[in-house]
Order: C-alpha cells, then sequence, then structure tokens
C-alpha cells in the first residue's frame, strides 16, 4: 500500500550499539532522527491529528508554535502538509538549516529578539506567542510543553522497542519538553513496571533544579523553564553534561558507531555507554537518538567554532561524578532522583 509522508512518521529503525570491549548489557538505539524531519513529527503529527478530531483546529485555522528545533519542523511538515497556515516562533539561536527548511516547507518564521527577564529565550518565544494568539483568536497552538498528546505520541516508540527487543530493562532519553522519555517510559512500564528511566539533561538546565544558564551552546536538550509534561514521578536518575562534554560524545558517537547525529543522542550515547558498564548482562538498555546532525555542522561538527568557544572535543570524560543530592554542577553529574521529596513538598509539576 502506497503511503503519504505522514504516513511514514514513526517509521524508525532500532539498532544494536557495538559499544566497548568492556561493556556488558546489551545496548539500543531508536533512530527518531530517520523521521521525515526529526523525532518530534511523531508529536506533531498527534497534536494536530487529535485536535482535528476533537474540533479544537477546525479547517482553515493557522497553527502555531513556540520552537527552536525539530518540533517547528514536525508542525511545518504536518500543518501546511494538511492545509494549515503555520507560524513558528523562535528566537536567534535557530540554526540557518533548520530556518531555510522551515521557510521552504511555507512556514512563517517569527524571530523575538530579546530574552525575558527570567525564563531566558523560552519566556520571551511564549510572550511573544501570548500576543499572537490575541491577535489571531482561532489560531491553535499545539503547546508542547504541555499537551497531554505530546507523551501519547511516543506509545508507538515503545511498541517498537517491545517487540523488536523484549524486555527493556532502561530507558535513557533526554529530556526538553519531557515528551519522549516519560511518553516512552510510561508505556513500556506496562511490560515492566521494573523498567529504569534514566533522564539526560544539559548542565545550566532547570528542569531538575539546576541553576539556569541561559547561554549554553547545547540545542535541543535543557529548558530555561520547567515543562508540565516532564513525570518527575516516573524518573530513577538524572544526568547532566555540560556542552564540552555533550559536543566530544557527540562526534564519538559519529566516529564509534558512524551515527551522525546532534548533541542530544550524543549526550544519551555517553549515558548509555556508561550504564551498560554498570549494569549486569542479560539486561537491555534502550537510547532515544532524536537529532540529525545535520543542524550542527556549523557548530559541534566545525573545528573553528568548538576553538572560538574554547571547546576541548578531543577529550571524553569517562567518569561521571555521582551526587547524593541536587545541586549545581559544571560536569557530568549525575544523582538518584528523590521522587519522594517530591511527594512531600506536594508539588504541583506533573
Amino acid at each position: 500500500m502506497r503511503k503519504s509522508i505522514i504516513d511514514r512518521i514513526g517509521e524508525t529503525p532500532i539498532i544494536s550499539l557495538r559499544l566497548d570491549e568492556d561493556s556488558k548489557a546489551h545496548v539500543y538505539a531508536k533512530l527518531e532522527m530517520q523521521n521525515p524531519f526529526g523525532m518530534k513529527d511523531r508529536v506533531a503529527k498527534n497534536m494536530i491529528m487529535k485536535a482535528l478530531q476533537s474540533g479544537r483546529l477546525k479547517i482553515g485555522d493557522p497553527i502555531v508554535e513556540s520552537s527552536s528545533g525539530t518540533l517547528a519542523l514536525g508542525v511545518a511538515l504536518v500543518g501546511t502538509y494538511l492545509g494549515h497556515e503555520v507560524h513558528i516562533i523562535t528566537d536567534p539561536r535557530i540554526d540557518e538549516l533548520t530556518h531555510k527548511k522551515l521557510k521552504a516547507l511555507g512556514a512563517h518564521v517569527h524571530i523575538v529578539d530579546k530574552m525575558g527577564n527570567e525564563g531566558g529565550w523560552q519566556q520571551a518565544r511564549l510572550e511573544y506567542l501570548d500576543r499572537f494568539l490575541a491577535e489571531h483568536p482561532t489560531a491553535f497552538w499545539p503547546c508542547q510543553y504541555e499537551n497531554p498528546d505530546n507523551p501519547l505520541a511516543y506509545e508507538g516508540l515503545a511498541a517498537d522497542l517491545t517487540n523488536e527487543i523484549g524486555k527493556i530493562d532502561f530507558l535513557v532519553g533526554g529530556v526538553g519538553s519531557g515528551g519522549s522519555l516519560c511518553g516512552a517510559a510510561h508505556a513500556l512500564k506496562k511490560w515492566n513496571p521494573h523498567l529504569k528511566v534514566i533522564a539526560v539533561d544539559a548542565v545550566g538546565s532547570s528542569i531538575f533544579e539546576q541553576s539556569d544558564i541561559p547561554k549554553r551552546l547545547q540545542g535541543g536538550l535543557g529548558n530555561s523553564l520547567k515543562p508540565k509534561n516532564v513525570d518527575y514521578s516516573i524518573i530513577d536518575d538524572v544526568h547532566w553534561l555540560n556542552d564540552e562534554e555533550a559536543f566530544a560524545w557527540t562526534l564519538e558517537l559519529a566516529r564509534h558507531e558512524k551515527i551522525f547525529a546532534g548533541n542530544s543522542s550524543g549526550s544519551v550515547y555517553a549515558v548509555g555507554r556508561w550504564l551498560s558498564k554498570q549494569v549486569s548482562p542479560d539486561q537491555n538498555i534502550a537510547c532515544i537518538f532524536p537529532d540529525r546532525g545535520d543542524r550542527y555542522v556549523n557548530t559541534i561538527y566545525d573545528e573553528s567554532y568548538c576553538r572560538e568557544h574554547i571547546l576541548q572535543t578531543a577529550y571524553l570524560n569517562l567518569a561521571p561524578e555521582r551526587h547524593e543530592s541536587i545541586i549545581d554542577v559544571k560536569t557530568w553529574s549525575y544523582v538518584q532522583y528523590d521522587r519522594g521529596r517530591l511527594a512531600r513538598e506536594k508539588t504541583t509539576v506533573c
């Protein structure tokens, strides 16, 4: 049966990583980067289709979203394919390639010119979006950070992992909006309630209570806000990598595994590779690789850019530091996440 490009979203491969000689557990990567434009094609399709089904989005209504990366491309792909006018609100961090792809797809790109006083670029984009919605009251905002159809989009990913691999003991994924890791984890726990969920974040991201560093260089990973789609109750461990480490491991992913990816995938690869040496040989580790490397040819893969930002990408940190509680860190560190503390504080963050 012939399928449209929308129908092909989600048909991504699972591969076995070769890792190191002293690795013990099996590590698999779900190459979400091989969706038409990236991992969040899956999210955009689910949010837009569900909105059409419920009537929240009507035929001909514009779609607007705040994004500096792959969700923007997914919304532009699905929205314009279905005949909607798509507006993407982004910031100066958007790479030239993504900008040109959005324009080619027919999206309108709005770039904010300065950060918000709090919340960095994300807050500035949301303030602009609020003004846009006031001027365009029929516009549909998918609202990736809060929309439950974001994490629900990953039930298919979890089914793919289970059908092809069997029991998944550890799930390793980056956290930006919270959708992919938390959505896939909830679905996988239906098959294995003892699944361990490992979140990967950026040093200088405030998602897991680090002090925010809005000028961090990593893209697609981390956040200056706490997205409501991050389900803190399901996280077991959190790892943070700094810019230099994330870039170095992304280059190692290309060199060792022959996967040309972005820094979200590189950081997840680092944690998965390290974890493979800490657990028993009969356990399976699944990693979600969300981003292709083409957006990063002028940053991660550009030697002059790395020199300009004093990034020693030839060095691989092989020994993350373990902490007993969350503190601001500067290099690859991890903690066992205290979910009980969240319950004690009766947090309202979902």
